[in-house]
């Protein structure tokens, strides 16, 4: 073995870097009193410094005899995803310093650890690799679920999502193992050469589409989803609402269009029925919820519908489209979960029961007391609905135009219902705007003060709310990246 090829690998040996200086740190600060803010300095710091690498350094590679292969479009994504990670660290800072376990420097490993899973799984060659790397990412975000040990809903909610993860890890295994049983090999290229539209393929194919749902929360591989979201901390919701769910789709993506080429007209109708199911169970669910959290949860379910279809158009716009839509997408989920968790957390809302903090009712009046996180969470949903002039209905419109690309006319049908579920997640976005400005309450939430790692996060979701929508380079640069 080439070691110097690990050297190839510029944003996962950062990670790594990254991982070790957080570790030594830990057990270096472990009874200082700047311990917290410290361990968020070097995570973020180590986050800005390995993005900026995979930026300016990270080039199209191959090492180890094509198990690990990476792309200027996946490296595009590795920037994305650890820039909303690095938002994510900014506003669970509050959170961490009020919970009584002081368990910073674990939370911020396992944070580097499963966006290292991911990377790895992004530039995988060979479904070994691949599979590596989704364990790698899977099992550090069920200890980041279960990190509110004091609180049943956590410890139930990573219950359920280590168990799913794990018969979904299974599928996904068994469906490899057809694969391997027609084509005689793992790696990506080869498997593309030798594969074929035989019996054993197709099951393997929807096996493995089957297993990668799961992580994805496509329906109907969504049941997982709610009862996760509500119990995680809230930052850890929001990580795995946009970071997690990027990370998979990208990886779904290249791997449906570079090695189930030859398949393409299986996979696509099985794309159609999966798109169309879960944009609308996941909107009419959304309707009932009272409770944010799990009111997210299916929000996220439908806009990862909207994901994938960009992948429908098979060509580089879908690839663009894809990852243009997880950007505008991670600013504006973020900049909600922001406000849900300053909300949930802030020492004047005490008086508050925990369980009642992250119901919708609570936000009642809240535009009295708290105009300016209610305008900012405002523009959040306008944008996850998609109305003009947000980025949200650019994204959108690049998805749809990806969808169309391939002139089927089931592609149009499909686009169409998404158009038409457009208007329905307008409706029950709306109906949190309608809590904040228009419904009366006699005890609206007390006006507080957000703390500066809160301004932050905001500030910085807001900028791209209101300006990836309007300077065309960010689309152009990650169009040029191509495939």
């Amino acid at each position: 073995m080439n070691y110097s090829e690990f050297l190839k690998m510029i944003p996962e040996a950062f990670l790594v870097l990254a991982l070790l200086i957080v570790f030594v740190a830990d057990f270096c600060l472990a009874k200082t009193k700047v311990k917290g803010y410290t361990m968020q300095f070097l995570t973020i710091g180590m986050l800005v410094v390995t993005a900026a690498a995979t930026l300016l350094l990270a080039q199209p590679e191959s090492a180890f005899g094509g198990l690990y292969v990476t792309s200027e479009a996946v490296n595009v994504m590795k920037v994305i995803l650890a820039a909303g990670t690095v938002i994510v660290c900014i506003m669970a800072q509050p959170w961490i310093q009020k919970s009584a376990m002081k368990l910073e420097g674990e939370f911020y490993m396992l944070i580097i650890s499963t966006l290292l899973g991911m990377f790895v799984m992004m530039s995988s060659g060979n479904f070994l690799l691949f599979f590596l790397g989704l364990e790698m990412a899977s099992v550090p975000l069920a200890c980041m679920v279960a990190f509110d040990r004091h609180r049943k809903e956590s410890a139930e909610g990573a219950a359920k999502y280590i168990l799913v993860a794990t018969f979904s890890s299974g599928v996904m295994l068994f469906g490899i193992s057809f694969i391997y049983a027609a084509t005689g090999t793992l790696y990506f290229d080869d498997v593309a050469q030798r594969i074929s539209a035989e019996p054993l393929s197709i099951m393997g194919l929807v096996f493995f589409f089957s297993g990668l749902g799961f992580k994805i929360s496509l329906v109907p591989f969504h049941f997982w989803t709610a009862d996760t979201y509500q119990g995680a901390p809230t930052p850890v919701t929001g990580y795995l609402s946009v970071i997690s769910k990027g990370a998979a789709a990208i990886t779904l993506c290249i791997i449906l269009m570079k090695v189930f080429q030859p398949m393409v007209e299986y996979w696509d109708y099985m794309l159609y029925i999966v798109i169309v199911l879960s944009i609308t169970v996941a909107n009419l669910f959304a309707i009932r919820q009272s409770e944010l959290k799990r009111f997210m949860a299916f929000s996220s379910i439908s806009q990862a519908g909207y994901i994938m279809l960009a992948v429908v158009g098979n060509d580089q716009l879908g690839v663009a489209a894809l990852t243009y839509y997880v950007l505008v997408y991670i600013v504006a989920n973020m900049a909600v979960f922001t406000v849900i968790n300053v909300v949930e957390h802030n020492p004047s809302v005490q008086n508050i029961p925990s369980s009642q903090r992250t119901l919708m009712s609570a936000y009642n009046g809240f535009y009295q007391t708290n105009p300016k996180l209610s305008f900012l969470m405002t523009l959040a949903l306008f944008s996850l609905a998609g109305i003009p002039p947000f980025a949200g209905m650019f994204s959108k419109f690049f998805v749809f135009m990806a969808g169309v690309q391939n002139g089927d006319p089931w592609a149009y049908f499909v686009v169409f219902i998404a158009l038409v579920n457009t208007v329905v997640s307008l409706y029950y976005y709306l109906l949190i705007v309608k809590a904040m400005y228009i419904t009366k309450t006699d005890s609206p939430l007390p006006t507080f003060q957000s703390d500066a790692n809160t301004k932050v996060a905001l500030a910085v979701c807001t900028v791209g709310i209101a300006l990836f929508g309007i300077v065309s380079c960010i689309y152009e640069w990650i169009a040029a990246a191509g495939i």
